[in-house]
């Protein structure tokens, strides 16, 4: 490989070590080195800084420094970029009523779908369940994706950038139970009031036009829908999410 991965306990003789091994691993030809330092022995990052290292990222017990030793600019990958925020938008098509919420502690109390951020591994239409249920005690099943958004240098996201993602969601449910501590008010609302209302948050407003016109015209017109399909990596799936292909096209071999 052309990178190299250090990773042990740090006793001082390791600490003293630290620049021969880089002296060897620059003869070996490789590229990169990636040290991760155990939470309880960060005092090492500032020895490892001393060579050349540079944080990289960091985690509930370690941190991961990297040094490039390759000619030019380093060309490692940088971490992660962006947090992920899902809402849902639950419809239900038997009285065109949607759920929504005000936030608790908001200087405004606009209404809005509920959400949260997207835990590790979890799938989008997963996190839009989850959070809907935690925030409202209504379940849900995932239907589709109606809208992304990107924003960069979010404040809530440590100046990173941030990808909210809301899915239409059919409701098993109906009874209200929400959280006390995250919500003000929760209400199954008529979606033209929704779209109508100057009391709901703009990303709101405008989903709640785009959910209307797939209520009225056909849910076909608006849904990201998903499929899954075997990856290149053994034992491993991902998930694909686009507009609906008719089935003629589907079965092209």
């Amino acid at each position: 490989g052309v990178s190299a991965w250090w990773q042990q306990s740090f006793p001082c003789s390791a600490c003293l070590s630290l620049a021969g091994a880089v002296a060897r691993w620059r003869g070996e030809g490789r590229l990169a080195v990636w040290l991760r330092v155990p939470i309880l022995q960060s005092q090492f990052a500032a020895a490892a800084a001393s060579q050349g290292f540079a944080f990289h990222h960091a985690e509930q017990g370690s941190s991961t420094l990297t040094l490039w030793l390759g000619d030019g600019p380093s060309r490692l990958p940088g971490f992660a970029t962006h947090q992920l925020g899902v809402a849902g938008a639950v419809l239900d098509e038997s009285t065109g009523k949607v759920l929504v919420v005000q936030d608790r502690n908001k200087t405004l109390n606009a209404w809005k779908f509920p959400g949260g951020l997207a835990n590790p591994g979890e799938d989008i239409g997963d996190t839009a369940v989850r959070e809907v249920f935690e925030e409202t005690g209504i379940k849900s099943e995932f239907k589709s994706i109606l809208s992304i958004r990107q924003q960069h240098e979010h404040p809530g996201a440590f100046g990173k950038s941030d990808m909210y993602i809301i899915c239409r969601l059919e409701p098993s449910s109906f009874n209200i139970s929400f959280c006390q501590q995250e919500c003000l008010r929760c209400e199954w609302m008529d979606l033209d009031e929704l779209a109508r209302t100057k009391d709901a948050t703009p990303i709101t407003s405008n989903v709640a036009k785009l959910l209307l016109y797939g209520y009225r015209e056909g849910f076909d017109k608006i849904d990201i829908t998903m499929r899954e399909f075997p990856a290149v990596y053994t034992g491993r799936f991902y998930k694909l999410y686009h507009r609906e292909l008719p089935e003629s096209y589907r079965n092209i071999t």
